[in-house]
């Protein structure tokens, strides 16, 4: 409320504060000392101008002259409740003093009004980034990037950004990062100088190997100070050098704008990371500078195959007998005119694990994961097949791409196209339009094989040794194949789920059988700790674009990713995230104790020592449940995923049984 000249802001009730006390209060974004003495109340600036000591964690002392003085916890500095003078002996400037009044059993403390704001530096940009539809942040407030928080502060309250306060920078990398994977857009995740920018690197790594964009904004210590070891300074352009495609210092001569304009297109057009470093100093400093939009800035990114290549590939599908279409992760955008693709040709669709999802396995062309975390279907189709059409995969050690036969790659990116070895043809063009290209002209071989009946057969019998699977689990836990296959049935079908590293992942990508649901993971990095921040990342983009809203967020991992980022529970639950942890619990790190053991090494430090990890979300106020049989699996699943909010589901697993 406005009195005259003040306004007059409620910062505390009567009760609060007993006589003889003093408390830290808040008025507006200044803090306060509130004191009540003899029956008076008084309130002073919070800060000891000695080295800033918070006054409103001190005591009310009495001198020789029973005269009171609030004494500062740090270093005894001494002021007068009531005039902020102090008694003589140090600074003589004495404290600001506020006026304050009673009313109806509330504390009122008057301030002037507030100037209008003077638009910065870090407001022009972030004006920029909201432009090019930046739509969250993830990240931790910090001393060295208070002025860019409260830009960023600035753009929530007008609901043009949203922002999410981690536990740990790497968390918010990690779930910039999946956001990036899930939507093609960038997130942006935030820091402060030195520990806290470096704490990014991980995630920013994941981000950069699966190509999805993520900018990067990092705070750095005061211009005056950078280079000669000033506390927190270390050189971050050099630091984000590898990690990043675009990487700039914000000084005071930049143009703001041009800079978080490049900053943005880098990361969209790229799907890489961008990194924008904001000097302390530089954030706050005044600035009249248009914001930059994407006007005019960005094209469509349509790549068509050469007419040449449309004829040549049309000639390879012609003639072969058991053509196989491999779909990975690069297929995303893709995937609908794959799938119509493969029923003209009849053909199966495997993917790679990255790729998981992209078909639902119960569509009659799909043919499971190929590779490590595969199935048999897939590679029996594999090994059968004499015509690969593999479309946004890689050919990484770990996709499983057979080398030696006929191949037809397509990737909008050339560089991908052959890149660890030869191809029959390789196909330059956006995979849509490759799809578009060819389907309109395909021709099937007269004696092309019913590959479709053998997609069933095959799922048949993997469902049948998936039972028998079932029949091993005894005393030490659930066996892995009884987790998934209960998910599989409980799941929803548009489902959001991340997915970490290790055994669990092995499991999920052979037993899970998707249904439509997108997938997410440390793809190239391989990242333990991914599943839960990226979760994170999922859910945030739920609530940023339309087309997910509502969609059911699931993350899955063991106890050794879970342990990364555990404190990450908080943060769902602060936030009301709508996240469904499924934890396999075998208290040892068992992918590696298996490389161990495949290798003949003795099996080493594999063991890990952990709490009732179901218990520990509850005292973060999530819903925890433990599972330790297979007949409980569903059940608790069915309950968790029914909460509308953060839940986990502990299950104890055996670790041989995988």
């Amino acid at each position: 409320m406005t009195d005259g000249t003040l306004d007059w802001i409620r910062v505390a009730d009567i009760s609060e504060i007993p006589e003889g006390r003093v408390k830290t209060v808040t008025a507006r974004t200044t803090f306060l000392c509130l004191s009540h003495f003899d029956g008076q109340w008084a309130a002073m600036d919070n800060h000891c101008p000695h080295q800033g000591g918070p006054l409103g964690e001190g005591t009310i002392e009495r001198g020789i002259d029973d005269k009171c003085w609030i004494r500062c916890p740090w270093h005894g500095w001494d002021f007068d409740p009531l005039t902020g003078a102090p008694p003589g002996g140090h600074e003589d400037t004495g404290q600001a003093t506020y006026p304050v009044e009673l009313r109806d059993g509330q504390v009122f403390v008057g301030l002037t009004p507030e100037p209008p704001h003077t638009r910065t530096v870090t407001d022009a940009m972030t004006e920029t980034l909201v432009n090019w539809g930046v739509k969250r942040v993830f990240g931790m407030v910090g001393h060295s990037n208070l002025g860019l928080a409260d830009a960023i502060r600035r753009q929530t309250l007008t609901g043009d950004m949203a922002y999410i306060g981690i536990r740990h920078e790497g968390a918010a990398a990690f779930a910039a990062s999946a956001y990036g994977k899930l939507t093609g857009k960038p997130a942006a995740c935030l820091a402060i100088a030195g520990p806290g920018a470096t704490n990014l690197l991980t995630g920013l790594w994941d981000a950069k190997v699966d190509r999805a964009p993520v900018l990067a904004l990092t705070g750095q210590v005061q211009t005056q100070v950078f280079g000669p070891g000033a506390f927190q300074d270390i050189d971050l352009k050099s630091a984000f050098d590898a990690v990043t495609r675009f990487s700039q210092p914000v000084l005071s001569t930049s143009n703001h704008a041009e800079l978080a304009t490049l900053a943005v297109k880098t990361a969209l057009i790229e799907r890489d990371v961008a990194h924008l470093i904001f000097p302390d100093d530089v954030q706050t400093q005044p600035s009249d500078a248009p914001a930059g939009t994407p006007a005019g800035r960005i094209g469509a990114p349509v790549v068509k195959p050469g007419d040449s290549d449309v004829a040549a590939v049309l000639d390879l599908i012609a003639a072969a007998k058991r053509p196989l279409i491999i779909m990975g992760h690069g297929a995303w955008d893709a995937k609908d005119p794959i799938i119509a693709l493969a029923e003209i040709l009849g053909a199966p669709v495997v993917t790679t694990f990255k790729g998981k999802g992209l078909i639902p396995d119960s569509h009659p062309n799909a043919a499971g994961v190929l590779g490590r975390s595969g199935t048999p279907i897939a590679s029996w189709f594999m090994n059968e097949c004499d015509l690969q059409i593999v479309l946004g995969a890689s050919f990484s050690n770990h996709t499983g791409v057979d080398r030696g036969k006929p191949t037809i790659q397509v990737d909008f990116e050339r560089m991908q196209l052959g890149k660890f070895h030869p191809v029959t043809l390789p196909v330059w063009a956006e995979i849509g339009a490759f799809c578009d290209a060819i389907a309109p002209a395909v021709r099937r071989h007269p004696e092309a094989a019913d590959q479709i009946t053998d997609v069933a057969d095959r799922w048949r019998m993997w469902r049948a040794e998936k039972q028998t699977r079932l029949t091993e689990e005894g005393t030490n836990g659930v066996h892995s194949a009884a987790i998934f296959e209960a998910l599989s049935r409980v799941a929803p079908a548009d489902a959001l789920i991340a997915v970490d590293v290790g055994n669990n992942a092995y499991s999920f990508g052979r037993y899970f059988e998707t249904k439509g649901q997108h997938v997410m993971m440390s793809g190239y990095l391989g990242s333990i700790g991914f599943a839960l921040p990226a979760a994170m990342g999922a859910w945030s983009a739920t609530q940023d674009f339309d087309y997910l809203r509502g969609r059911k967020v699931i993350s899955i991992s063991g106890d050794g990713g879970l342990g990364q980022y555990a404190m990450e529970l908080t943060t769902l639950v602060k936030y009301g995230m709508d996240v469904t942890h499924v934890l396999l619990h075998n208290d040892e790190l068992g992918k590696i104790s298996k490389e161990q053991r495949a290798g003949e090494w003795p099996v080493w430090e594999t063991s890990l020592v952990n709490p009732s990890f179901a218990a520990f979300a509850r005292l973060c106020g999530a819903h925890g449940a433990k599972v330790t049989t297979g007949a409980d699996v569903e059940a608790a699943l069915i309950e968790a995923l029914a909460i509308d909010g953060p839940a986990l589901v502990e299950i104890m697993t055996d670790a041989e049984l995988v």
